[in-house]
């Protein structure tokens, strides 16, 4: 039939005392030497100047600053939204969320997920040959068919969701403090309003629940060391894969990890980096050990940092919102100043990717989809518009330009979710709407529409801080060239074949191993998940895909 099915297998690695479920890589297809392999890593809520290849301030990612100096470093590359969900659906669609549906974040108790009738990068990749990992935050749909699995991923280990969403044992830093799970009936204490205190965090192994609550303090390691695995597996087997990490760095809470004897003083946050950046060190190094010359591995970022977390909050760098500032609230994560959406990128492949070069393009997370189904000789879905472009000519260094337009959505700050409201065009940049999100000291900066729109030149105003004088010339010249590649993308969107996410609730889909204590606490190493809906057991975009047992995940050509 030319489909996949999903089985069980049980292979038996021992991995924190348990058995570890994997992927059969066997293919009956020849594709050693033909396809490169791909590395996505996103990190989640860490700011420009939190790479310290971008902000010499920044002195905690000695690993990411080697890769920079091994690779190439992107200083004009952007989220393509302001926050979590949305972000990550663009990632693996290639769309904006007024494309793919999925236009702000989704909740514990989120019926739906990215819409099914999009195609996912990993499927792409599936259906090209590949064996694909998704490990860390997933946040496109946990119930039934919105599973990873049922999304393109062969195997899966992670968070469905952020890692503030649900109790834990070991609860971080965060600001405020949320108190640990409860242990018996008593009401927690310390009740806060962002606080999750009725159900602890999971972690997922392929369909099942395997740790609730996660221990934040290990999840670091485990991620890098399923990781490590996963790659030497499918190195070993002569398949190309694909393997996506979102990690949970450097979003709060922060795990209080073993600071080093040299670090006295260090704030949580620096630890956090390094914590993070020694993570990927270790994808790099297994990278390099195993299948150096013939894998891609890009870094990048979801979007800003959360300013309301004040300390344990990352930094923006240069781009600072200075206008926004003086109006009020935060001009990072949520909103469409540059601190919300500029992120860090970084490419690494030796002798593919020149090594130590740093890249002006006008780049986005949307150019990761296309450009890595180029590069894996894959075709791009025809039944669809496509937001983001193949960066391929600007990786191997033959170009030094990439969008002449981006559209940045608005992202919880202001206006309606997901709706065009910014437009960078070359060098500037046009605001119709602005607004603050919360900053550190809990003021929101009011949204304000712009009709004419507030223009900046970041080329001489990095910061954002003075807008063109509407009557200048510079201005005058600039605006009819905004007002037009807007209404184009708008028309655009209204003829494509676009999706509309499920935003409903129903408290009886959150992720729980052991309904019958407090608050879903596993009493065995292993507990099964809630069974997989009807929904899983039907709805594919193509076709039928029968439930696969609560076991793990088998995939079978």
């Amino acid at each position: 039939m030319g489909w996949l099915f999903l089985k069980v297998l049980l292979v038996g690695v021992t991995f924190l005392g348990g058995l570890y479920p994997f992927v059969d890589f066997s293919y009956n297809g020849d594709t050693r030497g033909q396809k490169p392999n791909f590395v996505i890593i996103l990190a989640d809520d860490m700011g420009w100047g939190d790479l310290g290849a971008n902000w010499a301030e920044t002195k905690d990612t000695v690993h990411l600053d080697q890769m920079a100096a091994e690779g190439m470093r992107f200083v004009d590359f952007h989220a393509a939204a302001s926050t979590c969900s949305p972000s990550r659906a663009s990632l693996l669609t290639g769309r904006l969320g007024l494309r793919n549906g999925v236009t702000h974040n989704f909740a514990v108790t989120s019926v739906g997920g990215l819409p099914l009738n999009e195609t996912t990068l990993a499927e792409v990749l599936q259906q090209a040959g590949y064996v694909t990992g998704m490990i860390g935050k997933w946040h496109l749909g946990h119930h039934g068919s919105y599973h990873p699995n049922f999304r393109g991923f062969d195997y899966y280990f992670g968070i469905p969701y952020s890692h503030d969403m649900g109790c834990t044992d070991t609860p971080g830093y965060n600001h405020p403090p949320c108190p640990a799970c409860p242990r018996d009936d008593r009401p927690a204490r310390n009740l806060e309003r962002d606080c999750y205190t009725d159900v602890a965090l999971p972690l997922y192994e392929n369909l099942n629940i395997v740790e609730q609550p996660v221990n934040l303090s290990s999840l670091a390691q485990k991620y890098a060391e399923k990781a490590t695995q996963f790659i030497q597996h499918a190195s070993a087997s002569g398949r190309p894969f694909l393997l996506y990490m979102g990690l949970s760095h450097m979003h709060v809470p922060l795990s209080r990890t073993q600071l080093s004897a040299d670090s006295q003083g260090q704030r949580p946050y620096g630890a956090s980096l390094q914590e993070m950046d020694s993570l990927v060190g270790q994808i790099k190094d297994k990278v390099d050990h195993t299948a150096k010359e013939n894998t891609f591995l890009w870094f990048t970022g979801d979007n800003g940092p959360w300013a309301q977390k004040c300390e344990l909050a990352g930094s923006v760098g240069p781009f600072t919102g200075s206008w926004q500032v003086h109006q009020g609230g935060s001009p990072a994560k949520q909103t469409t100043w540059e601190g919300g959406h500029r992120v860090p990128a970084l490419a690494y492949w030796p002798g593919t990717v020149p090594a130590n070069v740093t890249s002006t393009a006008l780049l986005s997370v949307l150019d990761i989809f296309p450009t890595v189904v180029a590069l894996a000789g894959a075709s791009l879905p025809k039944d669809r518009h496509f937001d983001g472009l193949d960066a391929s000519e600007v990786l191997f260094g033959w170009l030094q330009t990439g969008h002449r337009v981006l559209f940045h959505p608005n992202s919880g700050a202001a206006g309606e979710y997901g709706a065009l409201q910014t437009v960078r065009l070359g060098r500037y940049k046009a605001f119709y709407i602005s607004g603050g999100a919360r900053a550190c000291d809990g003021a929101v900066g009011p949204a304000q529409h712009h009709e004419p729109p507030l223009i900046f030149n970041l080329e001489d105003d990095a910061g954002e801080a003075v807008p063109l004088d509407r009557d200048g010339a510079e201005y005058q010249g600039v605006l009819p060239v905004v007002r037009e590649v807007l209404a184009d993308v708008l028309l655009d969107i209204a003829g494509d074949n676009t999706s509309r996410a499920d935003y409903t609730h129903d408290p009886s889909v959150t992720p729980c191993c052991s309904p019958h204590h407090v608050a879903c606490r596993c009493q065995s190493p292993r507990a099964p998940a809630r069974p997989i809906s009807p929904q899983a057991e039907g709805v594919r975009k193509r076709g039928q895909v029968p439930a696969p047992a609560p076991d793990a995940v088998k995939l079978s050509l």
